[in-house]
């Protein structure tokens, strides 16, 4: 099994009325229950617009934390979940479902393993 990031950025969700918006959230909730169900889900959540941001750089040598996004981007991070599936073609049906759900474009994207460290 493999760890996959679906999500979204905030700019492809398009302007829709509150009415729209919430008649997204009973399809969209029925796929974080589907995932539960089939055991392939880790983690789901929305990035609240307008919440703090913050930056963190540690190239200098020291950390140094700011404010706003890091770099200046016309596209930032909306919200994502993260499934557990065997393989590419899995989690390419969740992110549809995911996209069905929403009502807007998804990306999915394998989580590399961590380096082994210890040498094991």
């Amino acid at each position: 099994m493999a760890k996959y990031l679906i999500y979204f950025n905030q700019q492809w969700v398009g302007d829709h009325s509150e009415e729209w918006f919430l008649g997204r959230v009973k399809p969209s909730m029925a796929v974080v229950d589907e995932m539960k169900a089939a055991g392939v889900w880790v983690f789901a959540g929305g990035l609240e617009e307008g919440a703090p941001v913050y930056s963190a750089d540690a190239t200098s040598g020291e950390v140094m934390v700011t404010d706003g996004p890091y770099v200046e981007t016309k596209e930032h991070l909306g919200g994502f979940c993260i499934v557990d599936v065997p393989d590419d073609e899995t989690a390419k049906m969740w992110a549809g479902k995911v996209a069905v759900g929403c009502g807007w474009p998804q990306e999915v994207r394998r989580i590399g393993t961590p380096p082994d460290v210890d040498g094991d």
